[in-house]
């Protein structure tokens, strides 16, 4: 494996560009190809074997291309199929629940922490497990939002349903004294606002985007696999509609992906 070879990152949909900016941020240098499972979103109201199945798809279609690292970027895919990833392919895979549960973790004052995240994330227990590993005794509230990946993925990170939705979600949440919430979703980051507006600015927001890009550059350190030299580039595929994926990524992030080439599943 050499430095030079591309950093893998793939999520369910336009989610996971949240950790690819982070990455390219923090590691100018490093080339990356990006999956966006965009014929299978939203992977969070999926069984655990349907979610494995898309993952192991995506994850050997990205080693099959030489990535020198993976990072599964969608917590939902982190929470079912993390281990069954790292068991199929030949190289180092990183999740997005550990950073973002420490980080939480470090945080919260009072000890009291909310989840919020899709379905199937939230049932796996995957979060709570991390956060009371990482700090014992430590209060959890955890809440699936099924609607926000949808809300997301149709770019309506303003618009009033997307309120709606968030303040009748958050409600519950509302009436207890967490003092840090954990964006369980690579997507909720996208409507960071919208949460904040319901949740108050005492609530501390955690995304795991800029903990798991920092894991991944420590990661690479140690295996003496980081790129030194020159502009990293991006390379995009998806799985369905590429000109809406590039729409979007233009939109949300300000990313200029170009037209994601189009890799359908059998």
């Amino acid at each position: 494996m050499k430095a030079n070879a591309p950093i893998g990152i793939f999520d369910s949909g336009i989610g996971g560009l949240t950790v690819l900016k982070a990455v390219i941020r923090r590691m100018p240098e490093e080339d990356v190809i990006y999956f966006g499972d965009t014929a299978h979103v939203p992977y969070g109201s999926k069984s655990g074997a349907t979610v494995t199945r898309y993952s192991l798809e995506v994850a050997r279609f990205l080693a099959a291309r030489g990535v020198k690292a993976l990072v599964v970027a969608c917590n939902t895919s982190s929470a079912l199929a993390l281990d069954a990833v790292a068991r199929a392919i030949d190289v180092p895979v990183l999740g997005v629940i550990l950073p973002g549960a420490n980080a939480a973790a470090a945080a919260t004052r009072n000890g009291h922490v909310g989840i919020i995240g899709t379905e199937a994330t939230i049932a796996s227990g995957a979060y709570a497990a991390a956060l009371r590993a990482r700090r014992p005794g430590v209060r959890v509230e955890s809440l699936a939002c099924p609607l926000f990946v949808p809300l997301v993925e149709e770019g309506w990170w303003g618009h009033p349903a997307t309120l709606l939705a968030a303040r009748h979600y958050l409600a519950g949440l509302r009436r207890t004294d967490i003092d840090t919430l954990i964006l369980g979703c690579t997507h909720y980051p996208l409507l960071k606002g919208v949460v904040r507006r319901v949740m108050g600015p005492s609530v501390r927001l955690i995304d795991s985007a800029d903990a798991v890009a920092r894991e991944t550059e420590s990661l690479l350190e140690n295996l003496e696999l980081r790129r030194r030299q020159g502009r990293g580039r991006q390379k995009f595929f998806v799985s369905d509609d590429p000109k809406r994926f590039s729409r979007l990524a233009r939109r949300l992030l300000g990313l200029r992906s170009g037209t994601a080439e189009l890799h359908a599943f059998d």
